[in-house]
C-alpha cells in the first residue's frame, strides 16, 4: 500500500519506522527545520532526520497550502498517516487518498482531545491512558476511531508515557492500516457527552505550591516536561523538580511551606503532608539526586519554599 506519512516530533518516529517497514512510503511531510536546542542553529525535525536515514523523500511545510497538497497528491497515496504533524489539515488534503487519512492520538478518545493528552491524563490522576487510531476529521480529534490500546499510568512520568505510547501507537497504526486496506476495520463514533479537552499545559500550572495537597504537587512533577517543567523556589533558590513522591508515613512532620533536610532527605511541607524530592535540577546546574543537592542546603532547615 502506498502511504504518505505526516509527522514532526520524536513521538512520531516509531510510527514512521513501523509504516515504512510494512508499506511503501512515497512521501514524508514534516515541519521545517527549526531551533530545537540551546545551539541556536536550525535542526531537522526528528521525523525528517529519520526519514532521510531511511532514504525516504521529504517535504517540509509550515502549513498545508495548495503547493503542499499538490505534492501529496503527486505522491499518489492510498492512505495518509498522521502522527503529531503540528498544524491543522484542510479538508482538501483529507480527500486526496482513496482510503482517507488516519491519525495516532495519545489518549483513549473521546477523553483528552487536544494538544496535551498525556500530561492532562497524569494531572487529572487518571488510572490509565492509551492510544487511539482515528480518522482525521474537520474538528479537532473528533473523528471515529477503529483501534485503541490502553496502558496503566501508575507512577510513570510523562517522558516514559510518551515513549510507551509512541511504540504502542506505531503498532496500532500498522494494524489499522492493514484493516482499512482489506475492509475489516470497525469504526466507532465518539460520544460527545464523554469528551474532555486537553489544552496545552501552561508553565504556571506546573509551579509547585505549598498551599496545595502533596498529591497534586506530585502529579505536577510526574507530568513535567521540558516545555512545562515542575518548578519551585527552595530557600531562595530556583529548582526544577525532576522526580518526587508523597513522603512515607514515618517521615518527619513538616509544616506547609517549610523544608526538612533530615538524613539527606529533602521534604517540602504541603497542605496535607510532605512531598519528598528525589531528583532535582537546580537553576544553572546539572540534574542530580536530591540527597546530593541537600548537602549544599546546610543551614536551610526550616526555611521556606514556595512557587518559583
Amino acid at each position: 500500500m502506498r502511504i504518505v506519512f505526516m509527522g514532526t516530533p520524536e513521538f512520531a518516529v516509531p510510527s514512521l519506522e513501523a509504516v515504512a517497514s510494512a508499506h511503501d512510503v512515497t512521501l514524508v511531510v514534516t515541519r521545517p527545520d527549526a531551533v530545537r536546542s540551546r545551539g541556536r542553529r536550525p535542526e531537522p525535525s526528528p521525523v525528517k532526520a529519520r526519514a532521510l536515514d531511511l532514504g525516504l523523500p521529504v517535504l517540509e511545510a509550515k502549513r498545508m497550502d495548495v503547493s503542499a497538497i499538490d505534492a501529496v497528491r503527486a505522491a499518489a497515496p492510498d492512505l495518509v498517516c498522521v502522527v503529531a504533524f503540528g498544524c491543522i489539515l484542510p479538508d482538501e488534503l483529507l480527500a486526496v487518498a482513496p482510503l482517507g487519512a488516519i491519525n495516532v492520538h495519545g489518549s483513549l478518545l473521546p477523553r483528552w482531545r487536544g494538544a496535551a493528552p498525556i500530561q492532562r491524563a497524569i494531572l487529572a490522576g487518571d488510572e490509565r491512558t492509551g492510544v487511539s487510531i482515528m480518522r482525521v476529521a474537520h474538528d479537532l480529534d473528533a473523528g471515529a476511531w477503529c483501534r485503541q490500546a490502553p496502558t496503566a499510568i501508575g507512577s510513570k512520568t510523562a517522558g516514559k508515557l510518551f515513549d510507551e505510547l509512541a511504540r504502542l501507537g506505531a503498532r496500532e497504526l500498522v494494524a489499522a492500516a492493514g484493516q482499512i486496506a482489506d475492509g475489516t476495520a470497525t469504526w466507532h463514533e465518539q460520544d460527545p457527552a464523554q469528551v474532555t479537552i486537553a489544552e496545552k499545559v501552561r508553565k504556571d500550572e506546573m509551579r509547585l505550591d505549598p498551599a496545595d495537597a502533596r498529591a497534586a504537587n506530585a502529579l505536577r512533577v510526574q507530568a513535567s516536561t521540558d516545555a512545562a517543567p515542575a518548578r519551585c523556589q527552595i530557600a531562595g533558590r530556583g529548582v526544577r523538580v525532576v522526580l518526587a513522591a508523597p513522603a512515607s508515613a514515618n517521615a518527619p512532620q513538616v509544616a506547609a511551606g517549610a523544608i526538612s533536610l533530615s538524613y539527606g532527605r529533602v521534604l517540602l511541607g504541603c497542605a496535607d503532608g510532605a512531598l519528598e524530592l528525589l531528583r532535582v535540577k537546580p537553576d544553572g546546574k546539572r540534574e542530580m539526586d536530591a540527597s546530593a543537592w541537600a548537602q549544599g542546603l546546610r543551614g536551610a532547615e526550616g526555611a521556606a519554599w514556595g512557587r518559583a
